[in-house]
């Protein structure tokens, strides 16, 4: 079943990397773009009406959360997350997959779905292929993901010492893992029953090209709206991560949106962008702000510096955002050293206008054709903040 209402078009390219227009039931979204993540259906600190101004185009809530408190029932009856937070444009919740199989300690994995341990009050929770496309119908989400079991990245595979060729080794343990989720893939496909959600497969196989080849081919045959990178950005060699982004991309089909789950940084982002993905999302810039790191176009600013104490110029005097425009690096780190919670709203404000902006600009530079320069500037930018 294909998604009504759901429509994704290219409008340019310049190399792989690649600008389009996806359409949804609750607004078209401009891309390559960044969605904010709002975990618990909010962008810690930052309103519905902020995040519209800012210039977001589409959030991302967390299935898992949501499902735990208030329940997606009590969303339901609210008009879904458009009528339950205000935010009205599109949205994309994630299948749960990540946050429950994190659960070590709590969870086991099994060809019917993930059994765990609810943190919140200790109670034994079942989470399926069916289940976790049945919670995101009820929130409502314009975009749901496929339930996956994710396993992180591994450096380059190796041979197994003789005689350990079995369960211990992770590269079966990839390969379980991958061929699973494209079974669970196939059971949400067949259980999906809201015409107007689009549902994405997630690709996985660790670090492995081959695998996540083979599971490129496998998720791409079961005929998704859109499909996602999985199982990255926990640890991974930032080089070996392109190199996978591009071995999936040469299988994937080109006319779907390609989305990388929860990268990264802006220098992340624009390698990302550089080998054709269209979607991210990511906590940095929030979480950033709430520790007193601000982005900006000179590198980044942690203003709790004593060097900024006098400082009356605004965080980036470039930015357009509303905390550059009306307050100054002094008064940020005032608010920081007297734990106003105003601090961390305002820096929160700046730095995912800052993310937003830099997909816009990643945007247009695609149109000119001088992606490659505009991603040179945002690299060399980026080295300078992190040394």
């Amino acid at each position: 079943m294909r998604a009504r209402g759901f429509r994704f078009e290219l409008t340019a390219r310049d190399g792989e990397a690649r600008s389009g227009r996806l359409e949804t039931p609750h607004g078209r979204v401009e891309t390559p773009a960044f969605m904010p993540v709002a975990t618990l259906g909010a962008v810690r600190g930052v309103a519905a009406a902020d995040l519209r101004d800012l210039g977001a185009q589409i959030v991302l809530a967390n299935t898992y959360h949501l499902h735990e408190r208030p329940g997606e029932d009590v969303v339901e009856r609210a008009g879904g997350l458009h009528g339950f937070t205000g935010w009205r444009g599109p949205w994309l919740t994630d299948s749960g997959g990540f946050q429950v199989t994190s659960l070590a300690d709590r969870m086991r994995i099994d060809e019917e779905g993930v059994t765990f341990a609810s943190p919140v009050d200790g109670r034994q929770r079942v989470l399926t292929p069916e289940r976790a496309v049945a919670i995101q119908q009820a929130l409502g989400a314009d975009l749901a993901m496929a339930l996956d079991e994710c396993r992180p990245p591994r450096p380059a595979a190796r041979a197994p010492r003789p005689g350990r060729e079995g369960r211990g080794d992770p590269g079966i343990a990839d390969r379980a893992a991958m061929q699973r989720t494209l079974r669970w893939g196939e059971r949400c496909q067949k259980a999906r029953t809201r015409p107007d959600q689009a549902l994405l497969g997630i690709v996985q196989g660790g670090a492995d090209a081959a695998l996540r080849r083979e599971s490129a081919r496998g998720t791409a045959a079961l005929g998704f709206d859109g499909y996602a990178h999985g199982g990255l950005g926990l640890g991974e060699n930032p080089e070996l991560r392109c190199d996978l982004i591009t071995e999936v991309h040469a299988v994937l089909p080109a006319d779907a949106p390609r989305y990388l789950m929860g990268i990264g940084t802006p220098s992340d982002l624009v390698r990302a962008i550089e080998r054709g993905v269209d979607l991210f999302d990511c906590v940095i810039p929030t979480r950033h702000a709430r520790h007193g790191v601000l982005f900006s176009a000179a590198g980044r600013l942690a203003i709790r510096n004593a060097r900024f104490k006098e400082d009356p110029s605004p965080p980036d005097p470039g930015c357009d955002c509303p905390t550059c425009r009306d307050h100054g690096r002094a008064y940020l780190r005032h608010l920081f050293h007297v734990n106003e919670m105003l601090g961390g709203r305002l820096a929160s404000l700046h730095n995912l206008r800052f993310y937003l902006r830099l997909l816009e600009r990643a945007r247009a530079a695609i149109g000119r054709g001088e992606f490659p320069s505009f991603r040179d500037e945002v690299l060399e930018s980026d080295a300078v903040a992190q040394n």
